[in-house]
């Protein structure tokens, strides 16, 4: 379940704000990888409170480096909702494309008219 964000972007993406915005959870990760994944607290889950965002790594044995993929995974996630993107700009379609897409237009209801008809092949 995702909460609505407390403030909105942009989000720090500094690693000594994020420490102290996100929330830290260890627990025991499950797969592969024997005695030492089942008896440690190896997987790491951060929650960003004031966008909401969840990111968790569990791939390594290492809770350190899990943590370090999950702050990365995080200022990738913040990234990109910091973004903000382009307004559009309406464009115009030219006079000649105009033309050109009204003759084709043209031309296909003539041979639709022709086929009904029964006419075939005198263009």
């Amino acid at each position: 379940m995702r909460q609505k964000p407390a403030k909105p972007p942009p989000y720090a993406l500094n690693r000594t704000t994020l420490e102290r915005e996100v929330r830290v959870d260890t627990y025991r990760a499950s797969g592969p990888g024997g005695q030492h994944v089942n008896r440690t607290e190896s997987a790491v889950r951060l929650t960003h409170a004031p966008s909401g965002v969840v990111v968790t790594a569990t791939e390594n044995r290492s809770q350190i480096r899990n943590r370090e993929i999950a702050f990365e995974r995080l200022v990738y996630k913040l990234r990109a909702l910091n973004r903000v993107p382009k307004p559009r700009k309406p464009t115009r379609i030219s006079r000649g494309v105009k033309e050109r897409r009204l003759t084709a237009k043209k031309h296909r209801a003539f041979r639709k008219r022709d086929r009904a008809l029964g006419r075939r092949g005198e263009y």
